[in-house]
């Protein structure tokens, strides 16, 4: 019987080779290339390059339109996080509470996360562009004069992470809403019956049961908000100048604009370890602090 179970999940292991395969071809493989490409001076289709070390890595905190990128990147992933988690386990608490409508409440709140991120940015720039704009449209009808919203770095910054908090908003939405259908009735009613108010049933019995779901829903925010693209490209193009661009749009702008591949190559790289840093202290930090059920 041990001789079959065995024979057994050899045969089982032949249904991961697929999976492999896919991680090797379309993961690991670009990932060593890219960091092969990052020790050269290349300009993306040219047959000739050279190997320079260390030179692409060292550039980097030299670079003015990096450490521009690396702020704003950190900006649109803790800015998006925060906003996104608190929003969506206020959504959750209201919506967890039964009332008429509710499922329609829902559906809209999560409706943005269904449409692309590049679609979204076109969506916003009518609502913010100069001339036509909604936005200025609306003020204009209170006698104001029409604002250029996308013509300030930092405003542009700010927008963009309000725009990606809004339409992801849901994904957090969900997540803590099952994870507060999940918590047994019985200790919050206990509670209840001892005294405790509304915010320390929630501070001392619910908070500490959702940190599974918050731990789910922070990280996933976060590499969302740390690997911000799309919605950059389509509202702003990283603009004006490098005043909106993000470490993921600043890999793009360097390899097809700057034709620069080995210079992109290094922001790519540094970019991955960046986020896989980020996100693994994240989830140490709440794996730590989970309760049991």
């Amino acid at each position: 019987m041990v001789i079959s179970m065995k024979k057994r999940n050899r045969r089982m292991n032949i249904f991961y080779i697929p999976a492999l395969l896919l991680i090797l071809f379309f993961v690991l493989w670009p990932l060593i290339e890219a960091l092969r490409i990052s020790f050269t001076q290349w300009n993306g289709y040219s047959q000739n390059y050279k190997y320079i070390g260390l030179k692409n890595y060292l550039k980097l905190f030299r670079d003015s339109n990096f450490l521009i990128a690396f702020r704003n990147t950190i900006v649109y992933g803790f800015g998006s996080t925060l906003l996104q988690n608190l929003l969506g386990l206020a959504y959750a608490v209201f919506l967890n509470s039964k009332f008429k409508g509710h499922s329609i409440v829902r559906t809209f709140i999560y409706m943005p996360v269904m449409i692309s991120s590049l679609i979204m940015g076109y969506i916003i720039y009518f609502f913010v562009q100069y001339n036509r704009g909604i936005f200025n449209e609306i003020i204009g009808v209170f006698g104001m004069a029409a604002v250029d919203w996308m013509a300030s770095g930092n405003r542009g910054v700010i927008i963009i992470t309000l725009m990606n908090s809004w339409q992801y908003v849901g994904i957090a939405m969900v997540i803590y809403m099952a994870g507060l259908q999940n918590i047994p009735q019985m200790y919050l009613e206990a509670a209840e019956i001892d005294g405790a108010s509304v915010w320390q049933r929630f501070r001392h019995i619910t908070f500490p049961l959702l940190l599974p779901s918050i731990s789910s829903a922070v990280v996933l925010n976060l590499i969302g908000g740390l690997k911000l693209y799309d919605v950059i490209i389509s509202l702003s193009g990283g603009g004006p100048g490098f005043s909106t661009h993000s470490l993921a749009s600043y890999v793009s702008n360097q390899y097809f604009k700057a034709q620069n591949a080995g210079y992109s190559a290094a922001v790519g790289i540094f970019t991955f370890l960046f986020i896989m840093v980020v996100s693994n202290i994240f989830t140490n930090y709440f794996n730590k602090r989970e309760v049991d059920m």
